[in-house]
């Protein structure tokens, strides 16, 4: 009895794989830069050549790849990697007149932001992959299906063509749970508007209320330009309790508009506080490392000498030490999250509040520093 239960089982996933690898019209891309390659599931009648037919890649090529031998027949429901190379995929939209193009999409991961798509996808330019998604770079949010290529295959050999295009489209990105458009080639629109913040008025865009006692990154305010991308800005607001992130919109960054480490418009210099309130919380665990540390513009220390960092790899809310490693002036801060996925915090160990960097005595973007936690 149980045997047949398994059969049953066995027989309906592999109708519901069959079904699914038939009416989707969307390829996804997987893997990264050196090994990027799609998933195809063996249907009935198929063999290494028909599959390489239908992907412009050569069996003798497509077989090592799977770790198989060109002489193992295929299996009904096997699932095989379709690598994507220079053959058979396009990032610059060149192909020959025998070829069209088929758009490969990546679906978006949390805080993943589109500095790390491109690196991952061969390094394909930023505004290549805006104009290819009708989209800015600050409107990506996790689960959205962006286009990071083409696939090219023979117009004559391959029955994915029926669904492909002469040349690149623009296409309007799409939430995960969105069903795969009915054809490749979506008219232009206009880019996402529902995960912005900043309202079509000249009215200052309003954050979102936390629970009393929750800590918060601001929202980000996106001001679009005609010359170019706009630049992120991040506006930290704090209390004494770890970070709660909307789940709607990640903190972005961009330099402060005032000089780093000056208090906001219209605060006076700040007191000095001995290093900050959180002093008398640290826990020497004996972990110290050197590095860079970058700054971030905060509305808290100035007046309660609650000074904030972000950092990876410690725990939120663990206090650590940071010390000038030219003048000697320690702080000590709070971890609110990790630094951003981005590429503002390439070569940072830590990233303070500009309150914390102002007792330090630091006006610079960056400066070199030693934390201890």
């Amino acid at each position: 009895m149980r045997s047949q239960v398994t059969v049953l089982f066995l027989i309906s996933f592999f109708f519901i794989k069959f079904a699914k690898s038939q009416t989707s019209n969307e390829l996804t891309v997987y893997g990264q830069t050196g090994k990027l390659y799609l998933e195809h599931t063996v249907v009935p009648k198929e063999n290494w050549y028909s599959v390489g037919r239908l992907y412009n890649v050569s069996p003798k090529e497509l077989a090592p790849f799977n770790h198989l031998a060109l002489t193992q027949p295929l299996v009904i429901g096997q699932t095989l990697q379709i690598p994507l190379t220079a053959v058979n995929f396009s990032q610059n939209g060149q192909k020959t007149p025998a070829e069209t193009l088929i758009p490969v999409y990546h679906i978006t991961q949390e805080k993943e932001w589109m500095y790390r798509i491109s690196v991952n996808h061969n390094k394909v330019p930023i505004p290549t992959l805006e104009k290819w998604n009708n989209m800015n770079k600050d409107a990506v949010r996790s689960g959205m299906h962006l286009i990071v290529g083409y696939l090219k295959v023979k117009t004559a050999l391959s029955a994915l063509a029926t669904g492909g295009t002469s040349s690149p489209v623009a296409a309007t990105a799409r939430p995960a749970t969105t069903p795969p458009p009915a054809t490749t080639t979506p008219p232009a629109a206009t880019p996402p508007a529902a995960a912005t913040t900043t309202p079509p008025t000249t009215t200052p865009p309003a954050t979102a209320t936390p629970p009393a006692t929750t800590a918060q990154t601001a929202s980000a305010t996106q001001t679009p330009t005609t010359a170019a991308a706009p630049t992120r800005s991040l506006a930290v607001k704090t209390t004494d309790s770890p970070i709660a992130k909307p789940a709607s919109a990640p903190p972005t960054y961009k330099a402060p508009a005032t000089t780093p480490g000056n208090p906001p418009a219209n605060t006076p210099p700040p007191p000095h506080f001995d290093g900050g309130v959180f002093k008398s919380e640290f826990l020497d665990n004996g972990k110290t490392i050197s590095g860079t540390a970058g700054i971030f513009k905060s509305t808290s220390g100035w007046q309660d000498g609650k000074y904030y960092a972000l950092m990876n790899n410690v725990a939120i809310g663990s206090i650590v030490k940071v010390t000038d490693a030219a003048g000697g002036k320690i702080v000590f801060v709070k971890v609110l999250g990790q630094l951003p996925d981005m590429k503002e915090s390439v070569g940072l160990t830590i990233r303070i509040s500009n309150a914390a960097a102002a007792e330090m005595g630091q006006t610079g973007d960056r400066f070199s520093v030693q934390v201890s936690y």
